[in-house]
């Protein structure tokens, strides 16, 4: 029997992409699959009929898969970034006619969606760079979507997207159209570099507690838990809540003390933090938190540095006085919250900068709302993020909107007490300790720069103003301070 005409078609059947077919065939919409590996698609419709006979189709040839999809034809992507998305494009623009339209879901680099959004244009096909945040249980039952590029693409499948994204009861669906070219890929980079900030401050707390506080798993689960329910409720702190109670299968104790201290990372950090440069942007905090990647890697050398400080005399943490448990909870509670801030202002910048240079008038709010739900970074937190921004859109730093700006009024001196405190017990909180500095440096009416500048202009001629007087000048710096010496 022939197969009928399907609404949409998904090629690339890994987790993300087996779960997101899914996810669009169990909201109505009849979905064809294909894989270049045959297998995958078998699985995938094997698991569509186990999951209530969804209308999922798995073709095993490009051609007929491509021929199997209503028109105008609308074909996700979700394959690894890179030369495998140009050849998944080969392969099926092959088939595909004028006003088709493809979408890569995957972690793209922004500039490579607009080259291929150029290239499939000379086609006649649409389009889009569509981000997809929230893992493989995002992509089964509602992930954050950002789809940005061809505004006719995005209008194609836009009834699809409103149904499939996350649903969050008092703002709608996680979609929206992010912009031109390769903003939706933008926008996911730094919601991803958002996500490093997260995750190492979340560690950076969670060391405090058990190194300096000596919090065991169970305590670490119920404050964790707590903190859950009030504003740090969050995925992210769900997640770690559930992390400290799981037993270990394999042994004695806890699963989480037997995981490798050794975080890997796919490069969507690293790519945020080389635009944080490239705009002129401070992140410290992400910066922060992708140096702590890379340190966490180099696991050998550690061990080996260990050995090297213990016979000089710095071995484990030493503190010098009881600690109050309850205090430090709440210290590290409101440390954690305020550094988090500062985290989100860094990446929100980051895309106001390009969206600035680009030409695509992004809206911050908007992107809070739709970050709300399904995403890695989903948090409470984000809907004061969004009041922030409805407030005012022009704001120029989370940090100085009124209601962030008291916030972290309130909770500064918990904050320095945890970052000495941890700098006296031989703690490392790289996140903690730059967001702080960003803090610092941001809200100081003059800072030390003066003397770089003066430096720059002694030995380099670079010139420099003034606070007094309009202009530019330039100082014999070496011949006054020869003279003077004379």
């Amino acid at each position: 029997m022939a197969q009928p005409s399907t609404r949409i078609g998904l090629a690339g059947l890994a987790v993300m992409g087996q779960n997101l077919a899914l996810n669009i065939a169990e909201k109505g919409f009849p979905i064809s699959v294909y894989n270049r590996t045959t297998s995958k698609v078998d699985e995938t419709v094997e698991r569509a009929k186990q999951e209530g006979n969804l209308p999922v189709y798995g073709y095993h040839d490009p051609e007929a898969f491509v021929h199997s999809i209503q028109k105008p034809r609308v074909i996700i992507m979700l394959v690894k970034a890179g030369a495998p998305v140009d050849q998944t494009i080969k392969t099926l623009s092959a088939y595909m006619e004028k006003g088709d339209c493809i979408i890569d879901g995957g972690n793209e680099w922004y500039e490579n969606t607009e080259r291929r959004e150029k290239s499939v244009a000379e086609l006649g096909l649409l389009y889009l760079g569509m981000g997809v945040s929230g893992g493989e249980e995002g992509a089964r039952n509602g992930p954050s979507l950002m789809p940005g590029g061809s505004f006719e693409a995005f209008k194609y499948i836009e009834d699809i997207l409103l149904k499939v994204a996350a649903q969050v009861p008092d703002s709608g669906p996680c979609v929206t159209y992010i912009g031109k070219g390769g903003s939706g890929n933008f926008v996911k980079m730094i919601h991803n570099g958002i996500e490093y900030g997260d995750m190492q401050l979340i560690a950076e707390a969670y060391d405090v507690l058990k190194s300096v506080g000596k919090l065991s798993n169970e305590e670490l689960q119920s404050v964790f838990s707590e903190w859950n329910k009030g504003e740090l409720l969050s995925f992210l702190i769900e997640i770690t809540a559930d992390i400290f109670g799981i037993k270990d299968d394999k042994g004695d104790g806890y699963l989480v003390d037997k995981v490798l201290d050794k975080t890997g990372m796919k490069g969507t950090g690293k790519w945020t933090v080389q635009q944080a440069a490239e705009l002129s942007i401070a992140a410290p905090t992400i910066e922060a938190s992708l140096d702590a990647r890379f340190l966490s890697g180099l696991k050998e050398e550690r061990v080996e540095a260990a050995k090297v400080f213990k016979s000089g005399g710095i071995g484990d943490i030493v503190t010098d006085q009881p600690v109050d448990k309850k205090k430090l909870v709440d210290d590290v509670r409101k440390a954690l919250y305020a550094a988090k801030i500062c985290s989100y202002a860094q990446g929100m910048n980051l895309i106001r900068a390009k969206s600035i240079e680009k030409g695509w008038d992004l809206k911050l709010g908007e992107l809070a709302r739709i970050w709300k739900g399904g995403c890695i970074i989903r948090a409470i937190f984000l809907d004061r993020i969004k009041q922030a921004y409805d407030r005012n859109p022009n704001l120029a730093n989370l940090l100085v909107d009124p209601e962030f700006a008291k916030e972290i009024i309130d909770r500064q001196s918990a904050w320095r007490r945890v970052v000495c405190l941890a700098i006296n017990s031989g703690i490392s909180t790289p996140g903690m300790s730059a967001s702080l500095a960003y803090f610092d440096t941001y809200r100081r009416e003059r800072l030390p720069a003066n003397l770089v500048q003066a430096q720059r202009d002694y030995f380099g001629a670079h010139t420099y103003e003034r606070v007094d007087i309009e202009g530019s000048y330039h100082t014999e710096w070496f011949k006054l301070a020869k003279q003077s010496r004379i």
